[in-house]
């Protein structure tokens, strides 16, 4: 509304101070002139006072009551005439009243912004200054000045901004559309009374609540108040926010702002990602992969085992007599002895050739120094061959079920084939061969059981331990088919594989490259191998005598139909388990065997002989 911008002063805002000495009555000039005509003065008067009095019933601040209308004297009955037959006379007021021509002028007071050139309402009427001397053209009449202490004072102090009236609008802005207060005399002057509102139309439909809107919008100017203090406002009335609302919805545009930001990336990130995905890519493809790690490994790990014992681990091919084989061997000695089975090297008999394989990929023809088919091992030699590392030996009478093995060979001539396992069990009694049919070639083993993947071409290869030290060397599996030989067949490992204990193995070793020949220990009689009850009874028929005369046995006082039942303290359940149990020790060894004759029972203690094996 622009409250702050002052309006130009009106008259009617405030009476004009009056300079000393206003308030004597004297004559106004003649505003036509002098010799000027008396109807053109009459009909300016009568224009102006028209313009006087209309600005007075619309913007003036006083009415003041006109003087008496009263019969002329006798010797202003020309002045009378002059103005006018209809024109009334004016009583003069003041002191000076009757006094003359000069003395009984008056004024009233005028407005401060009238002219003076204006004419007043009591000359409209009709004017004192009607009474003028004979032959002087009439002047307006200057009213009067009163005493500021007889004039009627404003109600209200004065405006130093101009404002107009309440209820009407200033001259730069239109009135509130809505607003209809009521009139309140400016400066305590009477306003006339406005038009009277028109009567409002009859309602076409009776007013139905909104319950959904409990609190309507108010109007804009419904509780506008012109002289409450300044507020801000909006150009639709509202109040303007403060600042914790403008900073609430800030945040608040933010928070969104974000959350859309979000989605549409989203969105973005996804409709990319399956179109690489589906494209494979807008470029070439790399791969990730883990930095290169340093070679070594834990020397108990498989690893770490596989590592010292590879350069002792040799593979046999052997061809001689129509046939042809593959083995697993490791080195013995610096010398280029090198122990495998004697099934491996079986076919090169005589005039056979045997090649021997290093695990850098060197090979060197190989010949057999002494084999044993009891005991299935073999011994080989190769010349000429620099920087062999011997394989260590381990204790086999130390292994306990449950310790992790390695197993090396070349199976189905895969050289260099590392697997692993544990010790199933021990003296596991085994025989392997027998394929001549008269028993020569069977042999006998009081075997390490592993469940280390062991398959054809693992035969004569090392059984380690964490230590990488031989335990056993591998001779036979239990495969699908109910065979033991690791040649009989090519059924592959089932978890069952047996190994001939180390400590046998070295005894037969030593024999073979000392004497070319190994012995075996012997009790010295002849066992009924038909018998199906339970532990190993001596022959009573037979080609020759049960029991060998000045033998262990003769010595012992073992007899023909004995039942042996147990060595040294371990049941015995056939004759195979007792050949067994006897060939895990050496020529002289003590044994002590629990009999059962004619339903007694005793034990006998023997020293074990010797015989030459094959």
């Amino acid at each position: 509304m622009n409250e702050g911008k002052p309006t130009k002063a009106k008259w009617w805002s405030r009476p004009r101070p009056v300079s000393p000495g206003v308030g004597e009555v004297g004559p106004v000039e003649d505003i036509s002139g002098p010799g000027a005509d008396r109807d053109s003065v009459a009909n300016h008067n009568s224009d102006g006072d028209q313009q006087s009095e209309r600005d007075y019933q619309s913007d003036g601040d006083y009415e003041l009551d006109r003087p008496a209308t009263t019969t002329a004297p006798t010797g202003v009955t020309g002045a009378v005439d002059a103005a006018g037959a209809g024109s009334p006379y004016v009583a003069p007021a003041g002191p000076g009243a009757g006094s003359g021509v000069g003395g009984g002028d008056f004024e009233l007071e005028r407005p401060a912004a009238v002219l003076q050139g204006s004419v007043s309402d009591a000359e409209a009427v009709g004017s004192p200054s009607d009474a003028v001397p004979a032959g002087r053209a009439p002047v307006a009449a200057v009213p009067a000045q009163q005493a500021p202490e007889d004039r009627p004072r404003p109600l209200h102090d004065p405006d130093p901004y101009s404002t107009p009236p309440y209820g009407e609008p200033g001259p730069w802005a239109p009135a509130p559309p809505v607003q209809h207060p009521a009139v309140t005399p400016a400066h305590g002057t009477a306003m006339p009374p406005g038009p009277p509102p028109l009567p409002a139309p009859p309602p076409l439909l009776a007013p139905v609540p909104y319950p959904s809107n409990p609190h309507p919008a108010p109007a804009p100017w419904q509780n506008y108040d012109p002289w409450a203090a300044p507020g801000p406002l909006q150009q639709n009335g509202a109040a303007v926010e403060t600042k914790t609302q403008r900073r609430k919805r800030a945040r608040k545009a933010l928070v969104l702002g974000a959350v859309a930001l979000a989605l549409v990336s989203g969105g973005v990130g996804g409709a990319v990602g399956a179109y690489l995905e589906r494209n494979g890519g807008v470029g070439d493809v790399t791969l990730p992969q883990a930095a290169k790690e340093a070679p070594g490994r834990a020397t108990d790990s498989v690893a770490g085992i596989a590592a010292r014992a590879l350069p002792s681990v040799v593979t046999l091919h052997v061809r001689g007599s129509g046939e042809a084989d593959t083995g697993t061997g490791f080195v013995l000695d610096t010398r280029g002895h090198i122990l495998t089975n004697n099934h491996v090297v079986e076919p090169a008999g005589s005039g056979g050739e045997i090649t021997v394989t290093f695990s850098g990929g060197e090979s060197a023809k190989a010949t057999v120094v002494g084999r044993d088919s009891g005991y299935d091992l073999a011994v080989v030699k190769v010349s000429g061959v620099g920087g062999l590392r011997p394989m260590a030996l381990g204790n086999s009478d130390s292994v306990q079920v449950g310790d992790p093995v390695v197993a090396i060979g070349a199976p189905f001539d895969l050289a260099n084939t590392v697997t692993s396992g544990i010790i199933s069990a021990k003296e596991r009694p085994i025989t392997a061969g027998g394929e001549k049919g008269d028993g020569s070639d069977v042999s006998y083993v009081d075997a390490l059981q592993t469940d280390a993947p062991i398959n054809p071409g693992n035969s004569g290869g090392p059984l380690l331990d964490t230590r990488a030290r031989v335990i056993g060397i591998n001779s036979a599996i239990r495969s699908a088919d109910g065979g033991t030989d690791l040649q009989g067949g090519q059924a592959g490992s089932i978890g069952l594989g047996f190994a001939i204990p180390v400590n046998q193995a070295r005894r037969v070793a030593e024999e073979l490259i000392n004497t070319g020949r190994a012995t075996h220990p012997v009790i010295g009689v002849m066992l009924d191998m038909d018998y199906t009850g339970d532990g190993a009874r001596v022959g009573t028929k037979g080609g020759g005598a049960p029991v060998t005369a000045g033998g262990p046995g003769a010595r012992a006082g073992i007899k023909a139909g004995d039942v042996i039942t147990e060595v040294d303290g371990q049941r015995v359940h056939s004759g195979e388990e007792l050949i067994v149990k006897t060939r895990a020790h050496r020529p002289g060894d003590r044994l002590r065997l629990t009999l059962r004759r004619g339903g007694s029972q005793r034990t006998v203690t023997l020293v074990l002989g010797s015989a030459s094996g094959g």
